[in-house]
């Protein structure tokens, strides 16, 4: 399974990005993070859009979508790992991840995607939720490969 982390904005140099790559490296699954960025000053609905139509570019062509959403399910990581294996096991050759600029997600993406999912409602800086989902990526790949890295 191939797994795709489309996001918006540019990562730069510092304890996020280190975290990030710290669980990245871990993972045995092929990873490939796109980043997307729209210069140009455009109101926010307009922005919205944009990015949301530069993220779907991004994605590899048939992959299913996961957004990463405030208004997304909640789960745990054994529910995550649980949806992960599913995929995994029934043949899903591309699973994509996004995460949206600071105003969010424009619907139009949002209704496309096969899971919506949170993590929390709490707002998060989006470099940290790109550390947030490698760590549960890698957390997903412990429990699904029966190691000890996840206790309940």
């Amino acid at each position: 399974m191939r797994i795709t982390l489309a996001a918006v904005g540019r990562d730069k140099s510092g304890p996020t990005r280190d975290l990030y790559q710290h669980y990245v490296k871990r993972l045995s699954w092929s990873f490939t993070l796109r980043e997307v960025e729209e210069r140009k000053p455009l109101p926010a609905t307009a922005l919205k859009l944009r990015e949301s139509n530069l993220l779907r570019d991004a994605l590899p062509k048939g992959a299913t979508l996961v957004t990463l959403d405030e208004r997304g399910k909640n789960l745990s990581s054994q529910e995550f790992a649980q949806m992960i294996g599913h995929w995994r096991d029934n043949g899903v050759q591309d699973l994509a991840f996004v995460i949206g600029g600071a105003d969010g997600l424009h619907e139009s993406l949002r209704d496309t995607a096969t899971r919506s999912i949170s993590f929390g409602r709490m707002t998060w800086p989006h470099m940290m939720v790109r550390a947030l989902l490698a760590e549960q990526l890698y957390r997903a790949q412990s429990i699904l490969a029966g190691h000890p890295y996840h206790r309940e």
